[in-house]
């Protein structure tokens, strides 16, 4: 009963929607386990180009069941857009599994959750503002709504006066915002409980029978490892379990049904929102002059980074081994999948940070202390690179040019991880797959 799950190694935006949609038909459950429309995966094929916040991307494959777990967080407009949107490009819903132990996020939650950001100003998280954490606060706090509570409207009315009684005055006296009325949310999402009612299920219990009955269970992750609520860069985090560790207790699987997790890691890195970045390459706006203004505006432009669920520019920098020896350790992972090799044909040479420096001492492991991180120098090897070299056709590692087998082979050396699967470009078919095998 072979189970995978696959994670991002960095702060997010490595490509993991790529490479379930790439792996999915070795599966046939595909399993969303934390997060919620706060992540954005984009899965191209041919000539279509599609954004999931919510749906696990194993939805592209029809044979695999679609299974959003129960640390999962639901809008569910959003749900229901998204499903709708998938419909309307012939791409069957029907198989879709909702645990009714998912919380739901609210309209409060989102009122909240950019009130809040804009109150800390300058020393702002750099959430997505869709109500993701102030909905992961009242799960916390037993005051959260489950998905199941929207089957039966007395309950769900019952909840939602309490919760307001809490929420409206907050809203009102402190952060001068509008209150809510149980008439005005039951209106609007009663109807998404009827749309959303028949997918509805015990999940732990349909992939505990499906474990039984040697299925085979792909586990995605959303978001990436430094943004772990435990072990990310906190406070600069998401406020779920984005390690392996999660894929357990955000589905109800036991941790020993895992037999493999693959790590999503990208050949640079990037980074949207605040925090810690030590090998940041500044744009002009952001204090970057020079050489590292031009790095980081390069990286950019030929990855595409932007924010599939804000737009926003993303953060970008060299290859930091540091973290990928932290994230290698924290998900016990057993093969890499790097992604957007050939973003780097754009330079004559690569970096790669294998150490930081601090108040004159090296640190090659990830520092315990966040005001360690946040003054860290990194420490850099320079690599010869391969400008102007289309990586896009290369579906073997032989086919690559010696420099990028070396990089490759060097990355590999320094998280002590084997690299599995190589991406080439952004289509599904641009990849190499080298010694992956999901059993």
């Amino acid at each position: 009963m072979p189970s995978t799950v696959i994670v991002g190694t960095q702060w997010g935006d490595e490509g993991k929607g790529k490479v379930t949609d790439l792996i999915t038909k070795d599966y046939d459950y595909v399993v969303r386990f934390q997060g919620g429309n706060n992540a954005g995966h984009t899965v191209i094929v041919g000539e279509r180009k599609l954004a999931l916040h919510l749906m696990p991307s194993g939805i592209m494959d029809e044979n695999a069941v679609p299974v959003i777990g129960n640390g999962v967080v639901i809008d569910p407009g959003i749900l229901v857009e998204e499903m709708q949107m998938l419909e309307d490009e012939g791409i069957s819903c029907k198989n879709l599994k909702i645990s009714c132990d998912a919380h739901v996020i609210m309209p409060y939650h989102k009122d909240f959750d950019g009130a809040d950001e804009k109150r800390l100003g300058e020393n702002k998280i750099g959430t997505t503002n869709r109500g993701i954490g102030p909905c992961y606060q009242d799960k916390a706090a037993r005051k959260g709504i489950r998905i199941q509570d929207l089957l039966d409207e007395k309950i769900f009315r019952l909840k939602l006066e309490t919760a307001l009684s809490q929420k409206n005055p907050v809203l009102e006296k402190i952060y001068g915002l509008a209150p809510y009325t149980v008439d005005r949310i039951c209106e609007e999402y009663l109807p998404y409980a009827r749309i959303l009612k028949p997918y509805m299920t015990e999940t732990a219990q349909l992939l505990g029978e499906a474990l039984r009955n040697n299925k085979n269970i792909l586990f995605e992750g959303a978001q990436g490892t430094l943004l772990d609520i435990d072990h990310g860069t906190y406070p600069y985090v998401t406020s779920s379990s984005c390690c392996a560790g999660g894929a357990a207790t955000g589905t109800g699987v036991g941790p020993t049904a895992i037999n493999k997790v693959i790590g999503i890691q990208k050949a640079y890195v990037t980074r949207v929102g605040g925090g810690p970045f030590p090998t940041e390459q500044r744009y002009v706006e952001n204090g970057g002059a020079g050489e590292e203004a031009e790095t980081g505006e390069a990286l950019c432009k030929a990855g595409h980074e932007f924010g599939v669920t804000t737009g926003r520019k993303r953060r970008c920098g060299w290859f930091d081994a540091v973290i990928a020896r932290y994230a290698a350790e924290v998900n016990g992972l057993t093969d890499i999948a790097l992604t957007k090799l050939d973003v780097l044909s754009a330079f004559d040479t690569i970096k790669v940070c294998i150490a930081y420096e601090c108040q004159g001492k090296t640190y090659d492991y990830f520092p315990m202390q966040q005001s360690v991180l946040f003054h860290a120098k990194p420490v850099y090897v320079e690599l010869p690179g391969w400008k102007g070299l289309d990586l896009s056709e290369c579906r073997s590692f032989e086919e690559l040019p010696q420099n990028a087998q070396d990089y490759v082979t060097y990355l590999e050396a320094l998280s002590g991880v084997p690299v599995t699967i190589i991406g080439v470009g952004p289509d599904r078919d641009q990849t190499i797959v080298r010694g992956w095998k999901s059993k």
